[in-house]
């Protein structure tokens, strides 16, 4: 019986320290944090005009003014490359290449280095 006692009074005595459990960290609830996305490439088309294809895109996002490059390939085939200047006043660009021939034409967009987009016009099957 007095092993109980003695155990009883160690638990009242450890009582008050467990009690003052409280979270380490301030704030409980932390700020919201502002991510910074990169520039990324929306709205890009690639259509044909008679013998031309054309290629439209616009990028949104933060961008520091540089070169938005288009690499055009017809199957496995590097067919040509473009560039044209963007900054924050013009976000648009619109390409264009001479391509008489019905194909499987895919324009690869880059920005800095950067590969952001890839679109397709499957006239024939790959």
């Amino acid at each position: 019986m007095d092993s109980v006692r003695r155990s009883l009074l160690l638990l009242a005595l450890l009582c008050p320290a467990l009690a003052g459990c409280r979270y380490n960290f301030v704030p409980l609830i932390p700020g919201q944090i502002q991510p910074e996305l990169p520039a990324r490439v929306t709205g890009a088309t690639l259509t044909r005009d008679g013998e031309t294809l054309l290629l439209r895109a616009q990028v949104d996002g933060p961008i520091t003014p540089g070169f938005l490059s288009v690499a055009w390939f017809n199957g496995s085939q590097a067919i040509g490359t473009d560039s044209v200047y963007l900054d924050d006043t013009q976000r648009a660009a619109t390409f264009s290449l001479r391509a008489p021939e019905k194909g499987a034409y895919r324009a690869v967009l880059s920005f800095g280095g950067t590969v952001l987009r890839q679109v397709e016009l499957y006239e024939v099957k790959p």
